[in-house]
């Protein structure tokens, strides 16, 4: 083998070495991703089941759960257009409430999300950003009074006047 052949073996194994690091690296990063879903994401079937995925929205009004005697509670969470309901057991963090912006680490398991972690934002002015974004993504669609922008406004009689 020449001397030229050897450098070209060389170059194309350590080439081959950096590309099956990189892929592991890769594949580990991926694993370990959490990828943030809203309430009509999951609903419209995008969020996957079985696997590690970030779910946040608005705790709805009346619908906190808490099983008698233990730490299992059960809430819904909406973006105001669509709702998941959450299975949690554990302690809740002190800020969550009816009414509140949280984000839940955990799985989706038969159109339920059973999560693992629940994390409540922290004071009165601040929403997590996933959150944030989805609601005003969904708000856009609704008027003032939560009507669809997409239906028919009142139009103010032309013959009258104030």
């Amino acid at each position: 083998m020449t001397p030229r052949q050897k450098r070209l073996w060389t170059l194309v194994a350590v080439l081959a070495g950096l590309g099956l690091a990189t892929a592991v690296a890769l594949k580990a990063f991926d694993s370990n991703l959490q990828y943030f879903y809203d309430p009509s994401e999951v609903r419209a079937g995008k969020a996957p089941s079985g696997k590690a995925i970030r779910v946040g929205g608005m705790v709805a009004k009346g619908s906190v759960v808490r099983a008698p005697g233990s730490l299992q509670v059960q809430f819904v969470i909406t973006d105001f257009a669509q709702n998941v309901t959450v299975q949690y057991t554990g302690l809740l963090p002190d800020l969550f409430r009816e009414g509140q912006g949280i984000i839940a680490h955990g799985e989706l398991k038969n159109g339920t999300f059973i999560a693992d972690e629940v994390l409540a934002k922290h004071d009165e002015k601040y929403t997590p950003p996933e959150v944030a974004k989805s609601l005003k993504k969904r708000h856009e669609g609704l008027g003032a009074d939560g009507a669809s922008a997409t239906a028919p406004a009142a139009t103010k009689d032309e013959g009258t006047s104030r």
